[in-house]
């Protein structure tokens, strides 16, 4: 609880218990800041959030009608406005923690997960991000990727009253385009990729650009940026930012950079190079394009103050990340790769790995859909890139919202031109089906859901079992059934 007159000037002198933008939730004695977004505009609610409980008003535009009981703060920029109220609200939670922020179409979660798993034995650390909320004891269900600018800060409040001295946050381009992340400081922030996805907020790849640009054009004198030189636009995403900036890669030399690569079914060797250091590296990871979020993980950590001596014992048994390159493993004698991929870029990757572990003559059988209402430009070219790498291709549901999961199959099949596919809806049943398929040594991918427990339909979000679960038990109950049919 804070006074009113803290947080603006000549404000009277009133205790606020919360803030809100929704004005939907019941938030008493609360501040309401009439936020603009692509559909709605705060201004239009206010009458709805003093019913809930706001009893100040914080707008930009002109007032028609107003409440006695109620006191209106009128500003240039409702944003900005609310980054500074939420900050200060909660006591500038983001500049007692070291904070890691990380943006680029993929390898977010794997990167902030790396780096809260290999920091947090010395200084404990928070994860904020699309898999879950993370500090401490504590692990919560997702907001969204970057939370809202309420829930990002009092979240933030938590981990400092927990201890939590560190926090690795996922930064998304809407999550920067909306001004969530304005007053946050970012001690270090990171880019990984950028390639298509979004584009239906974004409308193209320049403006996807500019919207990560702007998180490094705004890090702080002080900061450390690092940026991976392999991709086309690490190095113009960062040609404006006034923090130090460190370089990591494979193909371009780099200040952290990945040689001689061996990437075998269950694990990986390289070499790092260092500045005029090199180490041999092993990790449980594998594909490459882990590699790249592996060097992102070193070089934060690195730049402060951690040896990666010390580091490399940690490196041979990370952590398994959740719906990430996760191999499924219940003692049947094919590969199960459970992804989050839903992004051309990432789904290539993922093919192109299981092309790396499937030996000649066995199949790669991958299963996936599209998001409805989302981007569906990528629809026909994720069935292009399956058609490159897989053998059979299973087409089902990924969060179809109100669009037919049917309609949504037969875009992606349209860019399927040689290789054998069927449409079946339900995800539960596509897994099935896959696993019933495979031989020994076959591989297959469970791509798009990771392991989100939930589907988006028309009516909203569903409880959803999860690839990773739903995969475990189709596969027991094959080997069961096998046994059942050997001992007879």
């Amino acid at each position: 609880m804070v006074r009113l007159s803290t947080l603006f000037q000549n404000a009277p002198d009133i205790e606020i218990k919360s803030l809100m933008s929704d004005s939907r939730k019941k938030r008493p004695n609360s501040i309401f800041f009439c936020m603009k977004g692509m559909m709605f505009d705060g201004h239009r609610f206010i009458s709805q959030a003093i019913e809930n409980g706001a009893i100040v008003i914080v707008h930009s535009e002109m007032i028609d009608k107003t409440d006695p009981n109620v006191t209106y703060v009128k500003v240039k920029n409702v944003t900005q406005a609310y980054n500074s109220v939420a900050n200060a609200f909660y006591g500038f939670p983001s500049k007692k923690l070291k904070m890691f922020g990380v943006t680029g179409t993929n390898g977010k979660s794997s990167v902030t997960t790396l780096i809260k798993n290999l920091y947090n034995d010395i200084n404990l650390t928070g994860y904020i991000g699309t898999i879950s909320i993370e500090y401490g004891n504590v692990k919560l269900p997702p907001m969204l990727t970057t939370p809202e600018i309420d829930d990002l800060h009092g979240i933030l409040r938590d981990m400092v009253n927990a201890g939590v001295k560190a926090c690795a946050l996922e930064v998304s381009s809407i999550g920067i385009e909306q001004g969530r992340v304005n007053s946050i400081d970012f001690d270090i922030g990171i880019f990984t990729n950028l390639t298509h996805d979004h584009l239906d907020y974004h409308g193209t790849m320049e403006n996807y650009f500019q919207s990560k640009k702007l998180f490094f054009d705004n890090m702080k004198p002080s900061g450390i940026v690092i940026t991976n030189v392999d991709d086309p636009y690490g190095l113009d995403i960062v040609s404006n930012t006034l923090s130090k900036v460190c370089t990591y890669g494979i193909n371009n030399k780099a200040d952290y950079q990945a040689t001689n690569i061996q990437i075998l079914k269950d694990k990986t060797i390289f070499t790092l190079r260092c500045f005029d250091e090199e180490y041999k590296v092993e990790t449980n990871l594998v594909a490459m394009f882990n590699i790249y979020n592996l060097l992102a993980a070193i070089a934060a950590l690195h730049t402060q103050g951690v040896d990666i001596v010390e580091l490399l014992p940690k490196l041979t048994k990370i952590k398994q990340i959740e719906g990430r390159m996760e191999r499924i493993d219940v003692g049947q004698n094919f590969n199960v790769i459970v992804d989050f991929a839903h992004t051309p870029d990432g789904i290539t990757k993922v093919c192109e790995y299981a092309t790396k572990i499937t030996p000649k003559g066995n199949r790669i059988i991958s299963v996936f859909g599209s998001a409805g209402k989302r981007d569906v430009k990528k629809r026909k070219i994720f069935g292009e890139i399956a058609d490159k790498y897989c053998d059979m291709i299973i087409l089902t549901e990924d969060d179809p919202r109100n669009e037919s999961i049917h309609d949504i199959a037969c875009e992606i099949a349209s860019g399927i031109s040689k290789t054998n596919y069927i449409i079946i809806e339900d995800r539960y049943y596509a897994i099935s089906q896959a696993i019933e398929l495979a031989e020994e040594n076959d591989t297959i991918l469970l791509l798009g859901k990771g392991d989100e427990q939930f589907i988006y339909r028309e009516f909203g979000s569903e409880y959803y079992m999860g690839d990773d679960r739903i995969a475990r038990e189709v596969i027991k109950n094959r080997l069961n059934s096998m046994e059942e049919i050997i001992n007879e």
